[in-house]
């Protein structure tokens, strides 16, 4: 391959590093009006009386909103394909009040400064409810968070909200009590997970106007475009064609914008002004008015026998959604899809539990959706395991990981397509030095390093579900342009897709001009969430690119008055296979668009897979404690991944390493924190603490890579799986060290410090 496989530089990277591409920001009319939203103090209320007339007096207020001024229909602002898994729980503003930020009212002002002084004057009367803040106590607590009689579900997902439970899930194989009684050895422990913060450089932002036709278009900082589209036409009960949606470049998203926090908030003031309208949240109400990972407690049961073979798994799992159901029952299921079927010798498995209600900051879509919580517990009950059969934690892991090939009980006898995880624990083995440095080796009288380890799995799209369409076009010129639907967030999307393109086409990538994400042009995508851009969207891509080029043979053949079969194409001219004829692709572009009975062109393709193949990845970390203090450094982190085949190493790579630096922040720094009455602490960078550079350490990436044969040119995805390893890893490094087991992340130097006290 020429193109598919090296290490070309983004397509926008020179002009990102540069500033000059434009954001969402950047596009908005100089005369739009500034929208601020009035937000509740209070965690659980209902709002008594509201009165706006003195904002509504100021001069340079245009709107000011209520409840009482906007539809009254229940929705989702959850990005998930039609019809949506995620409960209808939402409204634009809402009597009832979930939480400590909670929208009460909206101002939309010729400048920010009058708007906020028009907010400052809203008079609200509340009844102040009891909260539900601890999750543990959620269900069947007195206070029921969603009492209204309107919410409801599309499907059954085991909703109860009068005892605040969102979702119950049990899935089961073969009889677990049975199999636990027959192992020789039987591990537990609860694992927590705090909730963490996206954290993404570019805050959520909108912008819209009305057309010269009276559409509704919106410039919006999203992962969704299409889904966003559909949202916005429930919750404003408008139709989908009366809205546009245009996606910008993105600052960064990582689950958070596959949620439309902020568009309905401007796009309402627009419908009801008629003026263009723009609102940006600052980094506190990012912090404060979004979603974040769930917080969960993982308790997990394994039992083996004496050689070593886990025979059964249980995890039982209360995942806390917060004020609203975002992702709440889909991201609780991928905790056991992305975890039971990694270790296949076993003889029954059984994942179960309940999402529940709190009036806490929502909960969402984040990098990793549920994979990263239930491989923090799996691996870290893994890791115990394999201490109490005196077994090298390497080994047991070798001895019962699915292999290329086989089956395990939630696949139903489904074989695994590609796989190269046992080649990543070898290779992670010999970069880290693990048969030379584990467990541990005292480097000081106060300090210790020691190693860690676990593995991980994800997804590649939505199998059965998601879909994504592309089309390449034959300009006039010769170039071609790649229309698509899928959001480039900053990770290279549009560059390997490019790849992709000129890969089939036999040409170069400065001939590939690629348009993405823009309701009115781009084919149907169902965004950039789920691993699905490379494997969903790239297939799609192939596939169009495969159909143009067939289109170019046909209709050459016919130009050089031949059979297609005598006619060969080498992405620069079309020529018979004696090589008698020949024209150039650019004269045959030309004639293509000149005269009667022929026509541009266009290669279309859809694509949906029924297999959702899983990428792997073994982390490996070594970190070094100060005994005094409890302070952990990590000195080395070693990532090797198998995504198949890599389209681009240098853009994988630098997908693993911000990966990697986010589970690190999730293991040692990040802890959303919330008051007793449920405001939220951790609401800036001075509070909400994340890694920089050098807390990160030496992050090592390697690959090995397999071949999935229902993806393009072999791939996979890349994108969520590189989060996963860090916590679990860490957690074992840190026990290695000091004999410390902390099973609540983050690991902070106190605990570390404290349970050094305790065990003494």
């Amino acid at each position: 391959m020429k193109i598919v496989g090296k290490g070309i530089a983004k397509i926008d990277g020179m002009p990102i590093a540069t500033g000059k591409p434009v954001y969402t920001e950047d596009l908005a009319m100089a005369n739009a009006l500034v929208v601020k939203i009035l937000r509740s103090p209070h965690a659980f209320a209902r709002i008594k009386n509201i009165d706006t007339s003195k904002a509504e007096k100021i001069e340079g207020v245009e709107c000011v909103l209520t409840y009482k001024d906007v539809p009254n229909v229940r929705f989702t602002l959850a990005g998930q394909s039609y019809a949506e898994p995620s409960p209808y729980d939402r409204l634009i503003l809402d009597p009832i009040v979930r939480y400590v930020g909670d929208e009460v009212a909206i101002v939309a002002a010729v400048d920010e400064k009058t708007a906020v002084k028009a907010m400052k004057l809203i008079k609200v009367e509340y009844e102040v409810f009891e909260p539900v803040l601890d999750f543990e106590e959620a269900e069947g607590h007195e206070s029921v968070v969603h009492p209204e009689d309107d919410v409801h579900c599309n499907f059954d997902i085991g909703m109860d909200k009068e005892k605040n439970i969102v979702s119950k899930q049990k899935v089961e194989y073969g009889d677990v009590e049975k199999e636990f009684n027959e192992c020789d050895v039987v591990v537990e422990d609860t694992y927590y997970n705090q909730a963490q913060a996206h954290c993404m450089m570019e805050t959520y932002r909108s912008f819209n106007y009305l057309d010269h036709t009276g559409r509704l278009v919106v410039v919006s900082s999203t992962q969704i475009p299409f889904h966003a589209r559909r949202k916005l036409a429930r919750a404003l009960e408008i139709s989908p064609s009366k809205i546009r949606i245009i996606k910008p470049r993105i600052g960064g998203g990582f689950g958070g914008k596959q949620t439309i926090a902020v568009e309905i908030f401007s796009a309402i003031v627009t419908i009801k002004t008629g003026k263009p309208a723009m609102i940006i949240y600052d980094r506190k109400e990012t912090f404060e008015c979004t979603t974040t990972r769930h917080a969960m407690r993982t308790k997990v049961r394994l039992g083996a026998d004496k050689e070593g073979y886990i025979r059964s798994i249980d995890i039982q799992c209360l995942s806390d959604t917060g004020a609203y159901g975002e992702h709440a029952s889909t991201v609780f299921g991928v905790v056991g899809q992305k975890t039971l079927p990694l270790y296949n010798k076993t003889k029954a498995v059984r994942f179960m539990g309940n999402v529940v209600y709190t009036n806490k900051t929502p909960a969402g879509a984040f990098r990793g959706y549920g994979a990263t919580q239930g491989a923090f517990a799996l691996e870290g009950a893994v890791n115990k395991l394999a201490e109490k059969l005196n077994m090298d934690p390497t080994e047991i892991r070798l001895m019962n990981l699915i292999k290329e090939g086989e089956t395990s009980l939630p696949y139903e006898g489904k074989l695994l397509g590609s796989s190269a995880l046992h080649r990543c624990i070898d290779k992670g083995k010999e970069i880290i030095g693990w048969n030379e440095k584990y467990p541990r080796r005292e480097v000081s009288e106060t300090k210790v390093r020691a190693l860690g380890m676990a593995v991980t799995m994800q997804g590649s799209g939505i199998a059965g579900i998601d879909t994504a369409s592309a089309q390449v076009r034959l300009n006039d010129d010769g170039n071609y342009t790649l229309l698509i639907g899928s959001t480039d967030m900053g990770t290279g999307s549009d560059t390997i897709l490019a790849q992709m393109t000129a890969e089939v086409l036999e040409t170069s990538m400065d001939k590939i001009i690629v348009n993405s994400a823009d309701t009115d042009v781009s084919p149907y995508d169902p965004g950039s969430y789920a691993s699905s851009t490379t494997y969903v969207t790239g297939m799609a891509v192939v596939k169009a690119a495969e159909a143009l080029k067939n289109q170019i043979i046909e209709n050459g053949a016919k130009l050089l008055q031949v059979s297609p079969e005598e006619v060969e194409f080498d992405g620069e001219n079309i020529k018979t296979i004696n090589g008698d004829k020949t024209m150039s692709l650019e004269k045959m572009a030309e004639l293509m668009v000149l005269g009667v009975g022929n026509l541009q062109l266009v290669g279309n393709a859809t694509y949906g897979s029924q297999v959702s193949p899983p990428p792997f990845m073994a982390g490996f970390a070594e970190i070094e404690v100060d005994k005094e203090t409890g302070k952990i450094d990590v000195i080395n982190y070693v990532a090797v991944g198998d995504s198949g085949t890599i389209i681009n190493p240098n853009l994988a790579r630098i997908q693993v390493e911000g990966g990697i630096a986010q589970g690190i922040g999730l293991a040692l720094y990040e802890d959303v924190k919330f008051s007793e009455k449920g405001r939220l602490q951790t609401n800036t960078f001075m509070q909400y603490k994340i890694p920089s550079r050098k807390d990160v350490g030496n992050i090592i990436v390697d690959f090995e890579e397999s071949y999935e044969p229902t993806g393009p040119f072999g791939a996979k995805s890349i994108g969520e799986v590189v989060v996963n390893t860090p916590a679990p890893a860490i957690a074992h490094a840190v026990y290695n060290a000091v004999g410390v087991r902390i099973n609540a992340l983050p690991i902070t130097p106190e605990k570390v410090f404290m349970g050094m006290q305790q065990k003494q």
